[in-house]
């Protein structure tokens, strides 16, 4: 069944042509006969040459196009399996946001129903932080902290779920979690 992307207008926006032409010119080059990687491929041929990230704009054309053609639906990605994000945003510093979080998680023996797999992974660069771990559920999460403005972002995106509604599950459960960061 066929679903209409929900980022086709951000698509049209970006790159001057409405999704009708893209879908037209994906149709009219057999795309619907390429794999993922061929039909991103065939769509940065055609961005603008002005545009900024045609690479990323390349890949979401056939996303898109996948789901309008019935390959895959909302939130699902290229191996089958779904995800997710929520985000929150906070009035302090990267360490101050990671401190938050790691406090807000510290003492959970159970994620959303699921125990870690592993411990969770801690990592860093100058304009990020980040949090990673593995669920019993075979989810993964991973926790991006950065820089927006004179605030901070967090993302948690949920990758591996095994259908929408563990993303929907697991989204919740996290924003719970980014509750407990803002007070």
């Amino acid at each position: 069944m066929a679903t209409r992307s929900s980022n086709t207008d951000a698509i049209a926006r970006a790159t001057g042509r409405p999704w009708s032409q893209w879908s037209k010119a994906l149709h009219e080059a057999s795309a619907t006969e390429l794999v993922h990687q061929q039909i991103a491929q065939l769509a940065a041929t055609l961005m603008p040459k002005d545009l900024k990230n045609p690479e990323w704009w390349a890949q979401s054309v056939a996303v898109a196009f996948e789901q309008e053609i019935g390959r895959r639906v909302p939130g699902q990605a290229q191996d089958g399996s779904f995800q997710g994000s929520t985000t929150a945003t906070l009035p302090t510093t990267l360490d101050g946001a990671l401190e938050r979080w790691l406090q807000a998680v510290s003492g959970l023996a159970e994620f959303n129903g699921q125990t870690l797999a592993e411990d969770p992974a801690l990592s860093s660069s100058e304009r990020w932080r980040y949090w990673r771990a593995s669920f019993s559920d075979g989810t993964k999460t991973q926790v991006d902290i950065g820089l927006k403005g004179e605030k901070v972002s967090i993302a948690v995106n949920v990758t591996k779920a095994g259908d929408p509604e563990m993303v929907s599950e697991w989204k919740s459960f996290w924003r719970q979690i980014l509750a407990r960061t803002k007070g």
